[in-house]
């Protein structure tokens, strides 16, 4: 049998602007093809990259960046996460973090973000504002901090923090991107680190105090296991949610009538939610490595091979989801993949669904009426994919909230 292969270049300008043609071309050829430049398999149906997601024999295998001496602040923070083990590691390492984030955080935060929400929106100049920069960034920042006990004078920090590792992320991340990564992984663990010494001392009502209380049976988090799960919340929570918020509000603010509809019916907002998360994934991508031999589609990986989840062209497949290219906010069932399946679903799904609603709901009621104003701008990456700015303004006066 002829092995499937494609060429395509995902750092390309104007395929990260808009994939999902070039994907879909590529998802009638085959179901999983072989990606030469990346030396990866690459799923674009739904089916395979469910199956790439589950199955057993696929890890999620952590390999140190080389040299060691100089990639270890970024080396140690991945090491150490959950997201980056598989079992029994994995397991231990998700129970603890479970049990500490299944403590009442979510609804203890709900509302805070409501309170926090309202206040951001308070503060912008209905006539022309920034949804990203002046609502969808500075939001799940200040919730996350929240949740994890950062004093406020500190939250600045975060987000550069954040986006200096994630950039890593990306197929070929430059030497300038490298640099700032290295420095910010040792920057944010320091600062993490101090956290957890204080938190030690002097619990508090916070993730960090219950993680590092968390314990099962014999088995505790390590300081360095603390210090990256507590940064692995805070780069995957808000990361997701200023991107999937982003996206979100760009494709609904399209379609006018669509925008009516969510500000008109606020039952719409938990299934449209998930309908945005399907329709322009802020995570594109994920990888795992075969531990042995695994039949993927009509292909065989083999054993140290790595194999990737396409989840913005799952999300797209005509035999799962009908009109797959069109936004349909009631859509039900909706199957999508934007959280993950199997070993490595999102732990903070609950957190991130709780926090995008509240964030539609209390800007539809403030604003009802939102228009774009200029034309929205990417952030360059295909694997975190997001707007850097979205230009709004309210059409009308806005109406006093409450």
């Amino acid at each position: 049998m002829t092995v499937p292969g494609c060429g395509l270049d995902l750092a390309e300008p104007a395929f990260v602007a808009n994939p999902y043609p070039a994907l879909a071309e590529l998802r009638a050829r085959a179901p999983v093809q072989w990606h030469e430049a990346s030396r990866r398999w690459l799923t674009f149906s739904h089916g395979a990259a469910d199956e790439v997601l589950r199955h057993r024999r696929l890890g999620r295998l952590w390999a140190d960046r080389t040299p060691l001496d100089r990639f270890e602040p970024f080396n140690v923070l991945h090491r150490h996460q959950m997201m980056e083990n598989e079992p029994p590691e994995h397991g231990r390492l998700r129970r603890l973090v479970a049990a500490a984030f299944s403590r009442g955080h979510v609804e203890r935060l709900r509302p805070r973000v409501a309170a926090l929400a309202d206040g951001l929106l308070g503060r912008v100049d209905p006539a022309g504002f920034d949804l990203v920069v002046d609502y969808a960034e500075p939001l799940p920042v200040a919730v996350i901090a929240e949740l994890l006990g950062v004093p406020e004078v500190d939250r600045p920090l975060l987000r550069p923090w954040s986006q200096a590792i994630v950039a890593m992320y990306e197929a070929s991340p430059s030497e300038p991107t490298t640099v700032q990564a290295i420095a910010a992984s040792r920057d944010f663990a320091t600062y993490v680190r101090g956290l957890v010494l204080e938190r030690r001392a002097v619990p508090g009502p916070d993730l960090i105090s219950d993680l590092v209380a968390a314990q099962d049976g014999p088995a505790r988090l390590s300081e360095d296991e603390v210090v990256a799960s507590a940064i692995l919340l805070l780069n995957a929570g808000h990361e997701a949610s200023v991107n999937a918020f982003g996206n979100g509000a760009v494709a609904v603010l399209g379609q006018p009538a669509l925008a009516a509809s969510m500000a008109a019916r606020p039952d719409l907002v938990p299934g449209a939610i998930e309908e945005l998360l399907r329709f322009d994934a802020p995570l594109q991508l994920f990888e795992r490595t075969a531990m042995a031999d695994v039949v993927i589609g009509d292909v065989t990986v083999r054993a140290g091979e790595r194999a990737v989840a396409l989840l913005g062209a799952a999300n797209r497949d005509p035999t799962v989801f009908e009109r797959p290219d069109q936004l349909v906010l009631d859509r039900d069932p909706n199957p999508h993949l934007g959280f993950g399946v199997g070993l490595h679903f999102c732990l903070g799904a609950p957190l991130a669904r709780m926090e995008l609603a509240i964030a539609w709901q209390v800007l539809l009621d403030r604003f009802p009426r939102l228009a774009l104003t200029a034309e929205p701008v990417r952030r360059p990456g295909f694997v975190l994919r997001g707007y850097a700015s979205v230009p709004v303004a309210s059409v009308r006066p806005e109406r006093a909230p409450g």
